[in-house]
C-alpha cells in the first residue's frame, strides 16, 4: 500500500470541517464573554497589565481588546472588528463583539445538525437586510440646533463610562468642540467633521476635573525662542512658515575651499546677509508672531526681536495646521512669496503661560475658529486617559448625528423591536431551512437587553418575558431596559436615544463578521519551530 503523501510541513497544525467551525465559534464566544460585563451604565471595569508593566483600567470594549493578547485566529479577527467599529463610528465597540459572539453561538446548533454554512449565511444576510428596513422605520429625525436634545443623545453613550459623574460638563465640552470644527463645503453642501485632525486633546495632570475646558482657539507646548520676546499680545498678526529661518544647508555634504582670509569673511557675510534678507521679507508684512515648523537661527532671532516680533520654532505640522484653521492664516513655504492675505488676524489673544513645570502657548478668543483644543485637567494620568477616551467617544457620537441626523431608541429597545420583527416575519419572508437562521438573528439581538438587565443584577428571565410581551403590542418599539435599575422603561420618556449610524453599523459589522467566521472550514497554523 502506498504511504500517505505529506503536503503540509510536519510542524503545521491543521483543523478542518466541523471541528474548525466549532473551534472558531468557541473562540468568538470566549472573546464576547470577556467584555460582556462592560455593557451599559452598571458596567464593570477591567484592569489590565500591559507588556511594559503599566496598568490600564477601563470599560471601553476596544481598549480592553487592544491590550488582550490572543493566539486563536478567530479571536484575533473579533478584536479587529472592535477596532473597525471604533474607527468607523467611534461607539458600539462592546455591542458589536457581544452581538457577534451571540450570533455565532446560535449558529452552532445548525452546524451540529449538519445544516450547510452557506444556507446559514444566506439566512443571516436576509435577516440583516430586513433588520435595516426595520431600523429605518423606527428611526426618528433630530434637530441639530436643539442643544438639549443633542446632549441627551450623548448622555446615553457617555453615561456608561467613568466620567458619568461629570456628565453634563463632558457632554457640553464634546458638543462645543465638534460643532466648532464642522466645516461646510459651500458649493456641494457636504459637511466635513475632522475631529482627529482639528480637535486636539491636551492632558495636564493637576487641578481638578471641573477645570477642564474647550478653548476658543488652540494651545501647544512651546515657549518663545528668545527670553526677551513678548509673551502676551492682543489681536496679534500671525505668520505661519514651513521653512527654516537659518542659512540654507546644501542638499548633500558641501565642501568649500578657502585660499585667502578675506574669503572666509565673505562667506560669513553672505550667511548674515541671507538671514537679514529673510527677516526683512518677514518684517515687511508686519506680523506680531512668527511660527515655523523648522529651526530659527540666533541671528534670525536677533533681527526678529529688533522688529518686536515673537518667534516659535519646530512646531509640529499637525499643530501648525490647527493654528492655521483657528486664526485664518495660510502656511507659507517660501519667505519671498509672503502676501498680506497669508497673515492670520482671527486670533484675539496670544499669551504664554507656565503650567506646572512647562510653558504652554495659548492662541484664544478666535473669531469663528475651525479648530480647537480641549484642555483636560485631573488628579492623575490614569484618570486623564480614561476621561480622554470617554470624551472621544462622546465627540464621535455627535459627529455621527451631524452626518446622519436620525436617532434610534437606546436601552436595547431597537434590538428588541428588530428581533420581534424578524421572529414575526420569518415564516412569511423566508422559505425552507433558511427560516431558522433568519429567526436566530432575532433571538441573538435579544442579547443586548438581556446583558443590560444582567449587569444590573435584575431577574433576567422575568424582565425579558415582560419586554417580549410589551413588544408584541403595536407602537411599543421604544420600550427597553433602564440600564441603571434593570426595570422596563419607555426610552422616549427617558430621552435615551442613540445615533442611527452607530446602530446600523453595529448590525452590519456583527452579522457580516459572523457570516465570515462561519464560512471558514480549514485552519492551518504554522507551529513555531523549537530552538
Amino acid at each position: 500500500m502506498q504511504a500517505p503523501v505529506m503536503v503540509l510541513n510536519t510542524t503545521t497544525k491543521r483543523e478542518t470541517g466541523r471541528s474548525a467551525q466549532l473551534g472558531n465559534i468557541a473562540a468568538a464566544k470566549a472573546v464576547a464573554d470577556i467584555i460582556r460585563t462592560t455593557l451599559g451604565p452598571r458596567s464593570m471595569l477591567k484592569m489590565l497589565l500591559d507588556p511594559m508593566g503599566g496598568i490600564v483600567m477601563t470599560n471601553d470594549g476596544n481598549c480592553i481588546l487592544r491590550e488582550v493578547d490572543v493566539s486563536h485566529p478567530a479571536a484575533k479577527s473579533m478584536i479587529e472588528l472592535s477596532r473597525a467599529q471604533d474607527e468607523e463610528v467611534g461607539d458600539g465597540t462592546t455591542s458589536v463583539i457581544v452581538l457577534t459572539g451571540e450570533t455565532l453561538l446560535l449558529a452552532e446548533p445548525f452546524i451540529v445538525r449538519n445544516v450547510h454554512p452557506t444556507v446559514i449565511v444566506s439566512g443571516f444576510t436576509r435577516a440583516l437586510q430586513h433588520s435595516l428596513e426595520v431600523c429605518k422605520r423606527v428611526a426618528v429625525k433630530v434637530d441639530l440646533e436643539d442643544r438639549a436634545q443633542m446632549m441627551s443623545i450623548v448622555q446615553s453613550s457617555i453615561g456608561t463610562k467613568f466620567s458619568a459623574r461629570w456628565g453634563a460638563q463632558m457632554i457640553d465640552m464634546a458638543l462645543t468642540a465638534v460643532l466648532r470644527v464642522v466645516h461646510e463645503d459651500g458649493g456641494s453642501g457636504q459637511k466635513e467633521v475632522d475631529i482627529k485632525r482639528y480637535v486636539k486633546t491636551e492632558k495636564l495632570p493637576g487641578g481638578e476635573l471641573s477645570d477642564c475646558q474647550v478653548l476658543d482657539g488652540v494651545m501647544f507646548n512651546k515657549d518663545v525662542t528668545h527670553a526677551k520676546m513678548r509673551r502676551r499680545i492682543e489681536n496679534p498678526r500671525i505668520l505661519l512658515l514651513d521653512c527654516p529661518l537659518e542659512y540654507k544647508k546644501g542638499e548633500s555634504q558641501t565642501n568649500v575651499e578657502i585660499t585667502k582670509e578675506e574669503d572666509w569673511d565673505t562667506l560669513l557675510r553672505m550667511e548674515e546677509e541671507y538671514i537679514e534678507n529673510l527677516c526683512a521679507q518677514i518684517v515687511a508684512v508686519r506680523p506680531d508672531i512668527v511660527i515655523t515648523e523648522k529651526g530659527v537661527s540666533d541671528l534670525a532671532q536677533h533681527y526678529l526681536l529688533k522688529a518686536n516680533i515673537t518667534a516659535f520654532r519646530r512646531l509640529r505640522k499637525t499643530d501648525n495646521n490647527r493654528v492655521a484653521r483657528a486664526c485664518g492664516a495660510t502656511i507659507v513655504s517660501r519667505p519671498d512669496e509672503i502676501q498680506e492675505s497669508d497673515v492670520g488676524t482671527g486670533c484675539g489673544l496670544f499669551e504664554v503661560k507656565k503650567i506646572g513645570d512647562e510653558y504652554f502657548t495659548f492662541l484664544t478668543q478666535c473669531q469663528d475658529p475651525k479648530a480647537c483644543t480641549v484642555l483636560l485637567r485631573g488628579g492623575s494620568k490614569d484618570v486623564l486617559n480614561e476621561i480622554e477616551r470617554n470624551l472621544s467617544d462622546a465627540m464621535q457620537v455627535i459627529r455621527n448625528v451631524v452626518f446622519e441626523p436620525l436617532l434610534l431608541p437606546g436601552g436595547g429597545a431597537t434590538e428588541m423591536a428588530v428581533g420581534q420583527a424578524l421572529a414575526r416575519d420569518a415564516a412569511s419572508k423566508v422559505e425552507g431551512v433558511q427560516q431558522w437562521p433568519f429567526a436566530a438573528i432575532g433571538k441573538a439581538l435579544e442579547v443586548i437587553p438581556r446583558t443590560l438587565a444582567q449587569n444590573c443584577g435584575a431577574n433576567v428571565v422575568r424582565v425579558m418575558t415582560q419586554l417580549r410581551a410589551k413588544h408584541t403590542s403595536l407602537d411599543s418599539s421604544t420600550w427597553g431596559i433602564d440600564g441603571a435599575t434593570g426595570k422596563l422603561a419607555d426610552m422616549k420618556d427617558m430621552g435615551l436615544w442613540e445615533p442611527y449610524n452607530v446602530k446600523v453599523q453595529t448590525l452590519k459589522t456583527s452579522i457580516e463578521a459572523a457570516c465570515m467566521i462561519l464560512r471558514i472550514d480549514d485552519i492551518v497554523s504554522g507551529m513555531k519551530k523549537g530552538p
